[in-house]
């Protein structure tokens, strides 16, 4: 089981998630790639939510396919090319997380590798095997 870490010292989290959580010997661990908001026919959605639905839409395939569920990931790292789209993009975070929360970072950045997209995300898993 994952131990939750949010100190009375240090301010509660700004939003869904936890600021650090403990796991225990023996999980398997999973790292992935970020992920960006682009379909298998190479369409991208020409808004922050429809991205960032379709970047946790593949995050879920990942897990899956590694016997796991959003409820073994550990730490989310979200990129936004725009501040205004930070609200958008917790919503779509905050449906696919479970309990306990993931920790969870989210960055404003220049740019990806295509100017079309607004998001990419990776995340880490852990599981008690």
């Amino acid at each position: 089981m994952k131990k939750v870490f949010n100190p009375p010292s240090v301010r509660r989290p700004f939003g869904h998630y936890n600021h650090a959580l403990l796991v225990p010997p023996g999980a398997n661990l999973l790292v992935t790639s970020g992920q960006l908001g682009i379909r298998p026919d190479d369409t991208i959605p020409p808004d922050v939510t429809g991205q960032a639905e379709l970047c946790f839409e593949a995050i879920k395939a990942i897990l899956e396919e590694a016997e796991m569920t959003f409820a073994d990931v550990i730490r989310i790292s979200g990129f936004v090319t725009r501040r205004e789209d930070f609200p958008a993009y917790m919503a779509v975070r905050d449906r696919y997380t479970l309990d306990p929360k993931p920790v969870s970072t989210l960055l404003v950045v220049g740019g990806f590798t295509r100017p079309e997209f607004l998001v990419e995300v990776e995340v880490t898993a852990a599981k008690v095997i």
